[in-house]
């Protein structure tokens, strides 16, 4: 019965264009899910598939060629759920509602820019208010908004207090976590940036294994000790825990990061980043940077001094940020949807199901 074991189909955008951060995030709720009763399946377009290849080998998946709006209904035709979450730029109120057919609908949004066919929308940012999904969301739809339902894995929540014991400590690690696809090779360009800067501190840099700097980085690191590469890693937890400060992009890390009370630059990369990351300056929870304005490179420099010599400002971000979100979204989320996914169940299968 859809209301005590439900299937939930999950469709998370991936590719050069948009990163793996939708799928990362998808992963860490389908998980919450589970952990509550649910069967999740991922709609795997190739993009989609690698990273699921990579971080969650045994999640079940439906390969799909596409999952762009004109070839969503088709790629997903004779698959049985009785649930959906969208976690997708691209898609808005008619394909969400062509595909749910009256079945219960999560969408994972940061713009509020399009109409919405939710009964449950997400979003994360920290300035979020219901007025702006005011016209967006459908009649009815619930609003869960703020870093309190960011989907954040458990492992950093469970190294919070460690990490937060330490924050304040001289500078011996830095992270660098710019996207798994690592756009435009930036991930190369910061380490050529801090390495001058580094004196005797380690640099863990994470990639994904198709990132355009890892080849460079590899070739780097063979002569540089200090260098160490994380290559689709699932220890992000524990480098955050013991990093000393982050340059990081402006996407779905911000709430990890703040779970553990990290420091960070963060990099507006995208526009959708942008809102958060500024409420995330406003708050004094990180030092903020747009990565495509003039004098980026200067600010970059300029950030990295300052964090790497001034432990108040180190102590001072530490708190901030984890004021900022505990870690905990992804279950209070996942507890919304089921009760959600229960009520519309409740009348039995739904009519489109196979018997």
């Amino acid at each position: 019965m859809a209301g005590s074991d439900p299937r939930i189909l999950i469709i998370a955008d991936a590719g050069p264009r948009v990163g793996g951060g939708h799928v990362m995030r998808s992963l860490t709720l389908a998980r919450a899910l589970a952990a509550r009763g649910a069967h999740c399946t991922f709609a795997a377009s190739p993009a989609v598939a690698a990273i699921l290849d990579a971080f969650a080998p045994d999640m079940p998946r439906e390969e799909a060629t596409s999952l762009d709006a004109e070839d969503l209904v088709d790629a997903v035709t004779g698959v049985a759920f009785d649930a959906v979450v969208f976690d997708h730029y691209g898609l808005a109120r008619a394909e969400h509602e062509a595909l749910a057919d009256g079945r219960a609908t999560l969408v994972i949004d940061d713009l509020a820019d399009r109409p919405l066919g939710a009964d449950l929308i997400l979003d994360s940012g920290p300035d979020r208010r219901p007025v702006d999904y005011t016209l967006v969301a459908r009649m009815g739809a619930k609003l869960l908004l703020g870093p309190d339902y960011a989907p954040v894995r458990p492992e950093f929540a469970e190294a919070r207090t460690e990490a937060l014991d330490r924050r304040g400590e001289p500078v011996r690690r830095i992270l660098v976590a710019l996207g798994l696809t690592d756009v435009g090779g930036l991930t190369a360009k910061v380490v050529d940036r801090l390495r001058p800067r580094l004196g005797e501190a380690v640099l863990d840099v994470v990639l994904g294994s198709q990132a355009p700097s890892l080849k460079g980085l590899s070739r780097i690191a063979i002569h540089d000790p200090r260098l160490n590469l994380h290559v689709d890693t699932s220890d992000m937890a524990a480098l955050m825990r013991d990093a000393d400060f982050a340059i990081s992009a402006a996407g779905s890390t911000i709430w990890e990061a703040c779970t553990v009370g990290l420091p960070s630059i963060l990099l507006i990369l995208a526009e959708n980043q942008r809102q958060a990351a500024n409420a995330m300056a406003a708050r004094e929870a990180a030092i903020v940077i747009d990565a495509g304005a003039d004098g980026s490179e200067a600010a970059i420099d300029r950030a990295m001094v300052r964090l790497a010599t001034d432990q108040a400002l180190r102590v001072r971000l530490a708190a901030n940020a984890a004021h900022v979100c505990d870690g905990l979204g992804a279950g209070r989320v996942a507890e919304a949807f089921l009760e959600i996914v229960a009520s519309k169940s409740a009348g039995g299968r739904h009519p489109g199901d196979p018997a």
